[in-house]
């Protein structure tokens, strides 16, 4: 079950103009615009501190825009009045936003007291009134999807690290959003539980799922995503094709990138 809005392909998922966040007197970011088109992946990279895990924050409703415009679907999230401060839309258009996005923590974020079936069938359930049976057919789908068919009835803490995270993605997944966001999504595991993680997001990409990804892989990022967007110190320092951004003549991006040239 989608949400109600019934998004135009032609149009982009998610548009971000002049986007401008601080807490206190620290500027975290400074006139942020992009767009991210359906079937799309952009990788955001940069140092950390340039903002990428609150821009994904201010786009999920986790934090208060300053000033700027967001839009996901076609729908406005916020605006900016006439000083120049954000003002954000009625709470039912809030909500739907919300239905379309998907975002999927560094730390996995999966409720502990909860089964992983319920982990994934919880939102449905509450949210978008499903019946339990579907709910959970739906769940059982995807965990079978991720390699996780066995493991429905089990509790987070029995789980490894890649596995609770592909149990969060397959979560996101769950409420069919028409964007998944990744923030750090292999930042909390072991070299070795990587791998399954990004296959999981690489599969999700060959099916043209919309995602936006926050990551510190570089080589995963220029091989995957069809975008690439540089920040550094709260600006976007220049976006393009993998290619464009990793031959980039722009010296604050070839110092960030020298330590992954091989």
């Amino acid at each position: 079950m989608q949400s109600e809005m019934n998004p135009n392909t032609d149009k982009p998922v998610l548009e971000v103009k002049s986007l401008r966040k601080a807490f206190g007197s620290l500027e975290v970011l400074n006139d942020i615009s992009f767009s991210v088109k359906h079937g799309e992946v952009v990788a955001i990279i940069g140092p950390s501190g340039s903002g990428k895990s609150t821009l994904l924050r201010l786009i999920n409703q986790l934090e208060q825009v300053d000033g700027g415009e967001i839009s996901v679907c076609g729908q406005q999230l916020c605006s900016n009045n006439e000083a120049g401060n954000a003002v954000y839309s009625d709470q039912e258009t809030m909500r739907q936003i919300r239905l379309n996005i998907g975002l999927v923590f560094q730390n996995f974020n999966l409720f502990p007291h909860f089964s992983i079936l319920r982990n994934l069938t919880e939102a449905p359930s509450v949210v978008l009134g499903k019946r339990k049976s579907d709910a959970e057919k739906k769940a059982r789908q995807l965990l079978d999807k991720l390699g996780l068919a066995d493991k429905a009835a089990a509790y987070p803490w029995q789980l490894s690290g890649g596995q609770q995270q592909r149990a969060a993605i397959a979560r996101a997944l769950a409420l069919d959003p028409e964007i998944i966001f990744f923030d750090e999504p292999t930042s909390a595991l072991d070299p070795e539980l990587t791998g399954e993680v990004l296959k999981v997001i690489r599969s999700l990409a060959e099916e043209n799922m919309t995602m936006v990804v926050v990551t510190h892989e570089m080589a995963f990022a220029r091989d995957l995503a069809d975008r690439i967007i540089f920040m550094d110190q709260g600006l976007i320092i220049e976006q393009g094709t993998p290619d464009e951004v990793f031959n980039s003549s722009n010296e604050r991006t070839k110092l960030f990138l020298r330590r992954y040239h091989e």
